[in-house]
């Protein structure tokens, strides 16, 4: 049983079965569905300049396209200092090559960082928002429970009524019934 229901309290003032929700849900259910049509608009909010910029290098450097050009520019700069194509601007062991990837990545892995920290908060704001679409849900159908069993218990008090007069006239008839016939 849910929460809600362990604590569900009579309020004949709303009309509800003696086995209503409690005022807390009723005042619970009342703020999300405030809190509905305040949000529903709300859309995921405009990205700074330096979360724009976070998030579109963790996107690149995120990708195979990334990877592989990477690995190419690699190859070709190890390639052309080791072989000599050119003048070795970086001879072996490529202490250049090995400052610019250091650089790289001081650079990218906060980048990084930033972007996964943000992208957590959405996260984290899409989870609440859920939990109390899924609260609002549960109150509701409890609501829709209790409605349904108080009308059902009126059906059944009704048609125990109609029983009950059937009955009456029933027995009533039988007193006032013709008197039995002969037989011959």
């Amino acid at each position: 049983m849910s929460a809600a229901h362990n604590g569900l309290k009579g309020h004949p003032a709303n009309g509800l079965h003696p086995v209503a929700l409690g005022h807390e849900d009723l005042e619970r259910l009342h703020l999300l569905r405030q809190h509905r049509r305040e949000t529903r608009g709300a859309g995921t909010p405009a990205r700074t300049a330096g979360q724009w910029v976070a998030d579109g290098v963790a996107a690149l450097v995120g990708s195979w396209r990334f990877i592989i050009v990477q690995s190419a520019l690699l190859a070709l700069w190890i390639g052309a200092n080791a072989l000599g194509w050119a003048r070795a601007w970086d001879p072996y062991p490529f202490i250049l090559l090995n400052l610019v990837l250091s650089f790289q990545a001081a650079y990218t892995a906060p980048i990084i960082m930033m972007s996964q920290n943000r992208q957590a908060d959405i996260d984290r704001k899409r989870a609440s928002q859920d939990y109390d679409v899924n609260l609002k849900a549960e109150l509701e159908i409890e609501l829709l429970h209790q409605k349904i069993d108080l009308l059902r218990e009126q059906e059944i008090a009704r048609l125990t009524r109609m029983v009950e007069d059937l009955t009456e006239a029933l027995a009533a008839a039988r007193n006032t019934a013709l008197p039995p016939t002969p037989t011959t």
